[in-house]
C-alpha cells in the first residue's frame, strides 16, 4: 500500500508540475487573493461612505457614473446573443442614446427634485428614434429599451430623491450633534443621509450573511434563476439585514420606532433580493455569467502585480441597490410619520 500510495503521489506531482510549465502561470494562493479583494472591497467601501456624506452633486455625480456605466452593461447584454437569438435588439445608436438618457436623469432628478415628465418625454423620444428607423421595427426592441430607461435610469434616481431630497434634519441623532462644524455640523445630519446609510448598511449585511450562511448551511434551493442561492442564505440574509436596521436605527436614533425600523430592514431586504433575482434573470437570457469586468478584485483580470482574475461588473455589483432605492424613499416619504424622526 505504501509504494502504491509513494507512486500516485508522484505520478499527481508529474502532472502538476506538467501543468505549470504548459500554462506558465503559478498557482494563486487563496489567502493572497482573498486579501487584495477585501482591500479593494474597503478601498471602495470608503470611498462610496465619502460619497454618501458628501450628498449633493458629488454624490450625483457618482452616481450617474455608475448609471452610464451599468447602462452599457445592460444594453450589451440585450443585444448578447442569448437575448438575441429569441428577439431584435435596439439598433447600437438607440442603446448608447438610451445609456446617456439614463445618466443624465439622476442631475436632473437633483436639480429639478422630480423626473417623471422627463422620463415620459424621453420614453417618447426612444419609442419615436424606434419607429422612424429603416427597416421594419419589432416591439421586443420597444420594450427592452424602454425596460432599460426603467431599469438603469429611473429607478437610480430615487436614490438622490431619499439621500439629496429628504433634507428634514436628524433630529435626534447624536452623532450629527459631535459632527464637526468644518464638515457641516449638525445640519449635515438630515433624514435623508440617515437613511441612506441605514439602507446601504442593511443591503451589505444582507448580501454579506446570505453569503456565508448559504455557504454553510445552504441546502434548499431557492429558485431556478439563480441555482446557487438557497432558502437558508435568504433566512441567514434576512437576519443580517434585520439586526443591522435595529442596531443603526438605536446609533442614529431613526427612525423613532423599532417596529419602524424592522420593517425598514424587511423592506431593504425583499429589495436587495429582487433586485438581484432581476439581474440573474437577464443575465441567464443573455446566455452569460458575469455583465462586465469592471471592478479590480471583483470583475478585472489583470496581468501585473496583483494577478487579479476573478468575474463581475457594475451591474452585477449593484442589483441589490436598484429596486431598493425607491422602496427606501416610499417607505420613508409615505408611511414614516414626520420622516421618522
Amino acid at each position: 500500500m505504501t509504494s502504491l500510495d509513494e507512486m500516485l503521489e508522484e505520478i499527481n506531482e508529474g502532472y502538476n508540475f506538467l501543468m505549470k510549465e504548459d500554462s506558465g502561470v503559478e498557482p494563486k494562493p487563496k489567502a493572497s487573493q482573498l486579501k487584495k479583494r477585501v482591500v479593494f472591497g474597503l478601498g471602495i467601501g470608503l470611498c462610496a461612505g465619502g460619497v454618501v456624506l458628501a450628498g449633493g452633486w458629488l454624490f450625483t455625480v457618482a452616481l450617474a457614473s455608475a448609471v452610464f456605466v451599468g447602462a452599457r452593461e445592460y444594453f450589451e447584454l440585450v443585444r448578447s446573443r442569448g437575448i438575441a437569438a429569441g428577439m431584435t435588439p435596439p439598433p447600437r445608436f438607440v442603446s448608447r442614446v438610451c445609456s446617456v438618457i439614463c445618466t443624465i436623469m439622476p442631475v436632473i432628478t437633483l436639480y429639478l427634485g422630480h423626473i417623471d415628465v422627463s422620463v415620459t418625454s424621453a420614453a417618447f423620444v426612444v419609442a419615436m428614434a424606434l419607429l422612424m428607423q429603416r427597416g421594419n421595427p419589432r416591439f421586443a426592441q420597444l420594450s427592452s429599451a424602454m425596460f432599460g430607461l426603467f431599469y438603469c435610469g429611473y429607478l437610480p434616481c430615487f436614490w438622490v430623491k431619499l439621500r439629496c431630497g429628504l433634507a428634514a434634519p436628524a433630529l435626534n441623532t447624536r452623532v450629527g450633534a459631535a459632527w464637526p462644524v468644518l464638515l457641516g455640523g449638525q445640519a449635515q445630519w438630515t433624514v435623508g443621509l440617515v437613511a441612506t446609510l441605514i439602507s446601504i448598511s442593511s443591503i451589505i449585511a444582507a448580501d454579506t450573511y446570505a453569503f456565508v450562511g448559504g455557504k454553510a448551511f445552504g441546502r434548499t434551493p431557492l429558485t431556478d434563476i439563480s441555482p446557487k442561492k438557497t432558502w437558508e442564505g435568504a433566512l441567514a440574509g434576512l437576519g443580517g439585514c434585520l439586526a443591522t436596521s435595529v442596531v443603526l436605527s438605536k446609533i442614529f436614533c431613526w427612525p423613532a420606532s423599532v417596529l419602524s425600523a424592522i420593517a425598514f430592514g424587511f423592506l431593504n431586504f425583499f429589495g436587495s433580493l429582487f433586485g438581484d433575482l432581476i439581474e440573474s434573470m437577464i443575465k441567464r437570457d443573455a446566455g452569460v455569467k458575469d455583465s462586465g469586468s469592471l471592478i479590480p478584485g471583483h470583475g478585472i483580470t489583470f496581468t501585473n502585480s496583483w494577478n487579479l482574475s476573478l468575474e463581475g461588473g457594475i451591474l452585477d455589483r449593484v442589483d441589490s441597490y436598484i429596486f431598493t432605492g425607491a422602496l427606501a424613499y416610499s417607505f420613508v416619504k409615505t408611511l414614516l410619520p414626520l420622516y421618522g424622526v
